[in-house]
């Protein structure tokens, strides 16, 4: 019933015809003793309605320069800082950029400044999401102030319907305040989409609503994603049961300096997968840097993802590969997959936009990186990517020296190995960085080849498991990978190149 009514009451006063008479008929339907009490608190009138449940675009109407008491004109004080939103609902705030006060009369005075700085951002969308965070100081305040009603009307009617269904939160009595205008002003709809405007409001004497939260048996701690803002009975409906107890101190004390106000837009990121490869063996795959020396002339990462983000006018992003190869490693044949995370940009990207960026990127003069079926992802992509990840075969081609010159039956020796049990320890060249650890791998098959015109060097191609150290298992690493190239040869074998041919996973190949 009471959620028909407030329906009811929404619906009767629509924001494009709700006037200061239709306000004035409102507040006399509501308790004349309570609504008064509240006026002469210095509680806001879009406070008042919210504590009476009332909900819906009526909030977007009132004109704080016109608002007084229905029952006593005397105690109307929207001009003075409301002592539960702390000026909140009376648009009135403190402009961290301006370095001064502002004070708005209407909601549409507001979504106009809001909609304003959205435009000078540059963002492209067609929905966006309101979002509101508040200083912990205003939720002690509205824990205070229903302790004090609960003590002053708990045994009245109205407040015994109220306890059971709630009060609307002043976050949620500010977008009913801004959604309207601003739909209007930014010609889109509000919803839940990636796009989000967030107002950011803060107090100075929010560390000691924290610790008064804290005080107060932790009532006003965070709530957990998808719990109402509503107030109700499970938060604020334990009695107060003694007698003597001074209730006029539950009421929350007046404060003179309205909320900081802070504005942001941002967009959840896209992702972009695709799969790269790397013609040089000076690109490391990661920005690379000791001891403030760049390792490499470039990296794999600022390549494809510096040309990406300043295509979508994004803020930051971060590079996501199916495994890495050394700088000192090649990365061909179908290319290395990827996911590429653009956070907050400006540009809603497409396909197309995908195709225009590679493009882009292959047209590079020093041909030190390409990349190949760029395309937009979702989370999809990332499953696949790394379902195969840890399941994925490689296969390499490496050039070989070994210290004595190779026979026919060398080459037949390797090349019928498969699925050869290799035990590494843990390599010397990365024991810094990685735990000391035996793993088992396995070599699925080998192929030699002749390098013409020597007996001493060879092309080793092979297929291995996802994770096997390919230069230690030619060189064995001093005995800690075993068996080795060297030693199923018996002699002496050093890598001297090393290329990334083919990573058997199916994502990003079209």
């Amino acid at each position: 019933m009471e959620q028909k009514a407030e329906e009811e009451i929404s619906n009767a006063f629509p924001p494009s015809s709700f006037s200061s008479s239709d306000l004035k008929q409102l507040l006399h339907s509501l308790p004349s003793n309570a609504l008064n009490h509240f006026f002469s608190l210095g509680v806001c009138v879009r406070c008042i309605l919210r504590l009476f449940g009332i909900k819906g675009p009526i909030y977007a109407s009132i004109d704080n320069g016109s608002v007084e008491n229905p029952v006593d004109s005397t105690t109307s004080n929207e001009t003075k800082l409301c002592n539960i939103c702390l000026g909140i609902l009376q648009f009135r705030f403190y402009d961290d950029k301006e370095k001064r006060i502002f004070q708005k009369d209407t909601a549409y005075d507001v979504a106009l400044l809001i909609a304003d700085m959205v435009r000078q951002d540059g963002y492209q969308f067609d929905s966006f999401s309101l979002e509101v965070s508040i200083p912990p100081l205003i939720l002690q305040n509205e824990a205070s102030l229903w302790s004090y009603m609960q003590s002053k009307y708990g045994s009245e009617p109205w407040f015994r319907e109220k306890i059971h269904t709630g009060c609307v939160s002043i976050k949620d009595a500010l977008k009913f305040s801004l959604i309207n205008p601003l739909e209007k002003l930014l010609d889109c709809k509000s919803s839940l989409c990636p796009f989000r405007i967030r107002l950011t409001y803060t107090h100075t004497k929010a560390s000691e609503g924290v610790a008064k939260c804290s005080d107060n048996g932790g009532s006003c701690k965070r709530r957990k994603t998808g719990e109402s803002d509503s107030i109700g009975e499970g938060t604020l409906s334990s009695s107060v049961e003694d007698e003597s107890f001074d209730f006029s101190k539950l009421f929350p004390k007046s404060e003179n300096e309205p909320c900081n106000f802070s504005y942001n837009c941002s967009r959840t990121p896209f992702y972009f997968g695709g799969r790269y490869l790397k013609y040089s063996r000076n690109v490391s795959q990661t920005r690379w840097i000791i001891d403030d020396e760049r390792m490499g002339e470039a990296s794999v990462e600022e390549i494809i993802g510096i040309k990406v983000l300043q295509a979508c006018g994004g803020d930051n992003y971060k590079f996501h590969a199916a495994g890495r190869e050394d700088i000192d490693v090649r990365m061909l044949g179908p290319g290395r997959p990827f996911i590429l995370e653009v956070q907050n940009t400006r540009l809603v990207p497409t396909e197309q936009f995908a195709n225009d960026i590679e493009k882009m990127i292959n047209k590079e003069e020093n041909k030190l990186v390409r990349v190949n079926n760029l395309k937009l992802v979702g989370s999809d992509g990332w499953n696949l990517m790394r379902e195969g990840e840890g399941e994925k075969q490689k296969q390499y081609a490496a050039l070989v020296w070994t210290s004595r010159p190779l026979k026919d039956e060398d080459f037949q020796q390797v090349s019928s190995l498969k699925d050869l049990k290799v035990a590494q320890r843990t390599p010397i060249r990365v024991l810094h960085r990685r735990s000391p650890l035996e793993r088992e791998k396995i070599i699925h098959w080998m192929k030699m080849e002749t390098v013409a015109g020597s007996s001493q060097y060879f092309l080793l191609h092979l297929c291995t498991q996802a994770g096997t150290y390919i230069k230690e298992f030619v060189h064995g690493d001093l005995g800690r990978t075993h068996p080795s190239i060297g030693s199923i040869l018996g002699c002496r074998a050093e890598i001297l190149q090393l290329d990334v041919t083919d990573i058997k996973m199916e994502c990003f190949l079209t």
